[in-house]
């Protein structure tokens, strides 16, 4: 795996990074730190990466699971530490899974698997932040 990340110029704190996947993602700084607001900050896409990770990972392990998932959301809440480097202390992901007749233990299990044993980014993230997940189900 490799990214390409350019300093988009002199004019603020905005990159543009490349995946060897072939797309673009914009990233920018906080205007405090000499950027324009424009796009996501680089810890943003940390959390935005985790999050990913671990939807898709929950999605695959119901699927596998024959369950019928329609849907499936994650929120993650973080906190950061007060000195650099500014790692994540606290990570909170909560999840709405949307299906029809969903088992709660399947959920629950399929999270667990996530986090436990799947997901890189949270189980990297856990080296320096504590994690807690929860879940909602929601009947279609």
């Amino acid at each position: 795996m490799e990214v390409k990340i350019s300093w988009n110029g002199p004019s603020g704190m905005s990159f543009r990074a490349e995946t060897s996947s072939g797309h673009m993602v914009s990233m920018d700084g906080a205007p405090e730190g000499g950027g324009h607001n424009l796009a996501p900050r680089p810890m943003e896409m940390v959390l935005l990466g985790t999050g990913g990770c671990t939807a898709y990972d929950v999605v695959l392990i119901l699927k596998r699971g024959r369950e019928d998932v329609r849907g499936c959301d994650v929120t993650l809440k973080a906190e950061r530490a007060d000195t650099d480097p500014k790692v994540f202390t606290r990570i909170h992901f909560h999840f709405t899974v949307t299906g029809s007749k969903l088992k709660p233990g399947s959920v629950e299990r399929a999270v667990s698997l996530s986090h436990d044993k799947y997901c890189s980014a949270s189980i990297m993230l856990a080296k320096t932040a504590d994690i807690t997940h929860s879940f909602e189900i929601v009947e279609v």
